[in-house]
């Protein structure tokens, strides 16, 4: 399977990406093929047609699993996230697993991931099996934190990777 992580934060290797690839690895065993740092790719996320900026849209469609990551800025996912997700063409993600992923500074925001970048995902024709995942900045990777929600959506994510592999 070939994964993704597409990381919203503006600070370049950040907890959010750390998280992100920690969730990808805990899904599928297996760390990445490719991480997509969106602030890496700057000015170009302003320009339709941007090379690098079209080379990272189409290795998320071409995915079949992806982890797409942001902070919570604001109650909701950055706005460098979105203008990455406002290059990919409605639909243009059919046959992608997709999982939302937030960090945030507490509990407050727990349903963003559900109500905020799920509903963004599924317009793009993004599958997502299971509930989004928010985690909270300061104890994203303590031990065991991710254990209740992989139990349910690890089975979840296999479903949907054999159906799409049919």
């Amino acid at each position: 399977m070939s994964t993704i992580a597409v990381v919203g934060n503006p600070k370049p290797r950040s907890r959010t990406r750390s998280a992100a690839e920690l969730v990808v690895e805990q899904l599928t065993g297996a760390p990445p093929d490719r991480v997509v740092d969106v602030v890496d790719l700057g000015a170009g996320l302003l320009h339709w047609g941007n090379p690098a900026v079209a080379e990272a849209v189409q290795a998320l469609r071409s995915a079949e699993g992806a982890v797409v990551a942001s902070p919570t800025y604001k109650a909701t996912y950055t706005g460098l996230l979105k203008l990455f997700l406002d290059q990919v063409g409605t639909g243009d993600l059919a046959g992608v697993v997709a999982v939302p992923l937030m960090l945030g500074g507490g509990p407050g925001h727990a349903m963003a991931p559900d109500l905020l970048l799920k509903p963004v995902l599924v317009e793009l024709g993004a599958t997502t099996p299971t509930r989004g995942l928010h985690l909270l900045d300061r104890s994203w990777d303590s031990p065991g934190v991710l254990d209740d929600w992989l139990a349910a959506a690890r089975p979840q994510v296999a479903a949907a990777r054999t159906a799409r592999a049919r």
